[in-house]
Protein backbone atom coordinates (compact mmCIF):
# COMPACT_ATOMS: atom_id res chain seq x y z
CA UNK A 1 0.00 0.00 0.00
CA UNK A 2 2.83 2.37 0.86
CA UNK A 3 4.45 1.68 -2.50
CA UNK A 4 1.18 2.31 -4.34
CA UNK A 5 0.75 5.60 -2.44
CA UNK A 6 4.28 6.59 -3.31
CA UNK A 7 3.58 5.82 -6.94
CA UNK A 8 0.43 7.90 -6.73
CA UNK A 9 2.40 10.81 -5.28
CA UNK A 10 5.04 10.50 -7.96
CA UNK A 11 2.40 10.40 -10.64
CA UNK A 12 0.68 13.37 -9.05
CA UNK A 13 3.89 15.36 -8.98
CA UNK A 14 4.52 14.43 -12.57
CA UNK A 15 1.09 15.59 -13.48
CA UNK A 16 1.65 18.76 -11.54
CA UNK A 17 4.91 19.40 -13.35
CA UNK A 18 3.13 18.89 -16.65
CA UNK A 19 0.44 21.37 -15.69
CA UNK A 20 3.05 23.77 -14.39
CA UNK A 21 4.96 23.64 -17.63
CA UNK A 22 1.73 24.26 -19.46
CA UNK A 23 1.03 27.25 -17.28
CA UNK A 24 4.55 28.47 -17.92
CA UNK A 25 3.93 28.21 -21.63
CA UNK A 26 0.70 30.10 -21.14
CA UNK A 27 2.53 32.84 -19.30
CA UNK A 28 4.98 33.16 -22.18
CA UNK A 29 2.18 33.55 -24.67
CA UNK A 30 0.33 36.03 -22.49
CA UNK A 31 1.93 39.14 -24.06
CA UNK A 32 0.63 38.08 -27.44
CA UNK A 33 -2.82 37.50 -25.99
CA UNK A 34 -2.46 40.73 -24.03
CA UNK A 35 -1.75 42.61 -27.23
CA UNK A 36 -5.21 41.69 -28.38
CA UNK A 37 -6.78 42.80 -25.12
CA UNK A 38 -5.39 46.36 -25.17
CA UNK A 39 -2.04 45.92 -23.37
CA UNK A 40 0.15 46.93 -26.28
CA UNK A 41 3.81 47.83 -26.31
CA UNK A 42 4.08 51.17 -28.17
CA UNK A 43 7.34 50.05 -29.76
CA UNK A 44 5.55 47.22 -31.52
CA UNK A 45 2.99 49.46 -33.17
CA UNK A 46 3.43 50.62 -36.72
CA UNK A 47 3.94 54.43 -36.72
CA UNK A 48 1.82 54.77 -39.83
CA UNK A 49 -1.07 53.13 -38.04
CA UNK A 50 -0.84 55.75 -35.28
CA UNK A 51 -0.20 58.90 -37.28
CA UNK A 52 -3.35 59.82 -39.25
CA UNK A 53 -1.33 62.04 -41.59
CA UNK A 54 0.74 59.09 -42.74
CA UNK A 55 -2.33 57.35 -44.09
CA UNK A 56 -4.01 60.46 -45.49
CA UNK A 57 -4.14 59.86 -49.25
CA UNK A 58 -3.91 63.57 -50.05
CA UNK A 59 -0.79 64.02 -47.93
CA UNK A 60 0.72 60.85 -49.35
CA UNK A 61 0.07 62.08 -52.89
CA UNK A 62 1.61 65.48 -52.07
CA UNK A 63 4.71 63.85 -50.63
CA UNK A 64 5.04 61.62 -53.69
CA UNK A 65 4.71 64.63 -55.98
CA UNK A 66 7.37 66.50 -54.02
CA UNK A 67 9.73 63.55 -54.27
CA UNK A 68 9.12 63.36 -58.01
CA UNK A 69 9.98 67.06 -58.40
CA UNK A 70 13.30 66.58 -56.63
CA UNK A 71 16.71 66.67 -58.32
CA UNK A 72 18.45 63.61 -59.64
CA UNK A 73 21.24 61.94 -57.75
CA UNK A 74 24.26 64.22 -57.46
CA UNK A 75 22.45 67.34 -58.66
CA UNK A 76 22.07 70.50 -56.58
CA UNK A 77 19.26 73.04 -56.34
CA UNK A 78 19.81 76.77 -56.63
CA UNK A 79 18.31 79.02 -53.98
CA UNK A 80 16.39 81.19 -56.43
CA UNK A 81 15.00 78.05 -58.06
CA UNK A 82 13.96 76.50 -54.75
CA UNK A 83 12.12 79.51 -53.33
CA UNK A 84 10.27 79.78 -56.65
CA UNK A 85 9.48 76.05 -56.73
CA UNK A 86 7.96 76.10 -53.23
CA UNK A 87 5.93 79.22 -54.10
CA UNK A 88 7.66 81.71 -51.81
CA UNK A 89 8.01 84.01 -54.82
CA UNK A 90 5.88 84.28 -57.95
CA UNK A 91 8.66 83.99 -60.52
CA UNK A 92 12.22 82.72 -60.54
CA UNK A 93 13.49 86.10 -61.68
CA UNK A 94 11.85 87.67 -58.62
CA UNK A 95 13.67 85.14 -56.48
CA UNK A 96 17.01 86.01 -58.08
CA UNK A 97 16.32 89.73 -57.65
CA UNK A 98 15.44 89.23 -53.98
CA UNK A 99 18.69 87.32 -53.42
CA UNK A 100 20.81 89.99 -55.14
CA UNK A 101 19.03 92.70 -53.15
CA UNK A 102 19.87 91.08 -49.83
CA UNK A 103 16.26 90.16 -49.04
CA UNK A 104 17.05 86.43 -48.74
CA UNK A 105 19.31 84.98 -46.06
CA UNK A 106 20.32 81.38 -45.50
CA UNK A 107 21.38 80.48 -41.96
CA UNK A 108 21.72 84.19 -41.23
CA UNK A 109 24.04 84.94 -44.17
CA UNK A 110 23.37 86.83 -47.37
CA UNK A 111 23.83 84.50 -50.32
CA UNK A 112 23.77 84.66 -54.10
CA UNK A 113 20.96 83.26 -56.26
CA UNK A 114 23.18 80.31 -57.25
CA UNK A 115 23.65 79.17 -53.64
CA UNK A 116 23.11 75.40 -53.37
CA UNK A 117 20.30 74.74 -50.92
CA UNK A 118 20.67 71.86 -48.48
CA UNK A 119 18.14 70.08 -46.32
CA UNK A 120 18.06 71.72 -42.90
CA UNK A 121 18.94 75.22 -44.12
CA UNK A 122 17.00 78.10 -42.61
CA UNK A 123 15.78 80.44 -45.35
CA UNK A 124 14.57 83.92 -44.44
CA UNK A 125 12.79 85.91 -47.13
CA UNK A 126 11.61 89.49 -46.67
CA UNK A 127 8.42 90.11 -48.63
CA UNK A 128 6.77 93.53 -48.50
CA UNK A 129 5.86 93.94 -44.81
CA UNK A 130 6.30 90.30 -43.84
CA UNK A 131 9.23 87.96 -43.26
CA UNK A 132 8.99 84.31 -44.22
CA UNK A 133 11.13 81.89 -42.20
CA UNK A 134 11.24 78.30 -43.44
CA UNK A 135 13.41 75.25 -42.85
CA UNK A 136 14.26 73.27 -45.97
CA UNK A 137 12.68 69.83 -45.73
CA UNK A 138 12.85 68.61 -49.33
CA UNK A 139 14.78 69.78 -52.36
CA UNK A 140 12.73 70.36 -55.51
CA UNK A 141 13.52 72.05 -58.81
CA UNK A 142 10.05 72.19 -60.40
CA UNK A 143 7.28 74.52 -59.31
CA UNK A 144 4.51 72.62 -57.56
CA UNK A 145 1.07 73.37 -56.20
CA UNK A 146 0.50 74.76 -52.72
CA UNK A 147 -0.44 71.40 -51.11
CA UNK A 148 2.81 69.90 -52.40
CA UNK A 149 4.90 72.97 -51.58
CA UNK A 150 4.07 72.84 -47.87
CA UNK A 151 5.54 69.34 -47.75
CA UNK A 152 8.94 70.74 -48.77
CA UNK A 153 9.58 73.03 -45.79
CA UNK A 154 8.77 73.67 -42.15
CA UNK A 155 7.13 77.08 -41.85
CA UNK A 156 8.38 79.04 -38.83
CA UNK A 157 7.14 82.38 -40.14
CA UNK A 158 5.56 84.82 -37.71
CA UNK A 159 1.88 85.54 -38.31
CA UNK A 160 1.14 88.26 -40.87
CA UNK A 161 0.41 91.72 -39.50
CA UNK A 162 -3.28 92.39 -38.95
CA UNK A 163 -5.06 94.41 -41.56
CA UNK A 164 -6.10 97.89 -40.54
CA UNK A 165 -9.81 98.04 -39.84
CA UNK A 166 -10.24 101.22 -41.86
CA UNK A 167 -11.64 101.89 -45.28
CA UNK A 168 -9.00 102.48 -47.97
CA UNK A 169 -8.34 106.13 -48.55
CA UNK A 170 -9.49 107.51 -51.86
CA UNK A 171 -12.78 105.60 -52.19
CA UNK A 172 -15.77 107.84 -52.88
CA UNK A 173 -19.43 107.09 -53.08
CA UNK A 174 -20.79 106.48 -56.55
CA UNK A 175 -22.53 109.42 -58.17
CA UNK A 176 -20.62 112.10 -56.28
CA UNK A 177 -18.63 113.19 -59.34
CA UNK A 178 -14.99 114.18 -59.51
CA UNK A 179 -13.35 115.26 -56.24
CA UNK A 180 -12.81 118.97 -55.71
CA UNK A 181 -9.49 120.53 -54.73
CA UNK A 182 -10.62 120.48 -51.10
CA UNK A 183 -11.56 116.80 -51.42
CA UNK A 184 -8.15 115.99 -52.88
CA UNK A 185 -6.37 117.75 -50.01
CA UNK A 186 -8.46 115.74 -47.55
CA UNK A 187 -7.63 112.51 -49.38
CA UNK A 188 -3.92 113.32 -49.33
CA UNK A 189 -4.12 114.00 -45.61
CA UNK A 190 -5.78 110.64 -45.03
CA UNK A 191 -3.18 108.86 -47.14
CA UNK A 192 -0.43 110.45 -45.07
CA UNK A 193 -2.04 109.21 -41.88
CA UNK A 194 -2.34 105.66 -43.22
CA UNK A 195 1.26 105.64 -44.44
CA UNK A 196 2.65 106.48 -41.01
CA UNK A 197 2.16 110.20 -40.71
CA UNK A 198 1.06 112.08 -37.61
CA UNK A 199 -1.78 110.46 -35.67
CA UNK A 200 -5.19 111.80 -36.38
CA UNK A 201 -6.18 114.75 -34.31
CA UNK A 202 -2.70 116.29 -33.94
Amino acid sequence: MAEERADDKTGGSGTGSTVGSGSTGGSQSSPASGSGTGTVDPKVLDPEAVDPKAVDPEVAAAVAAAEAAGPKSGETVRLDSWIWAVRLVKTRSMGATACRGGHVRVNGERVKPAYSVRVGDEVRLRQENRERIVIVKRLIRKRVGAPVAVQCYVDNSPPPPPREAVAPAGIRDRGTGRPTKRDRRELERLRGLLEGGHPEGR
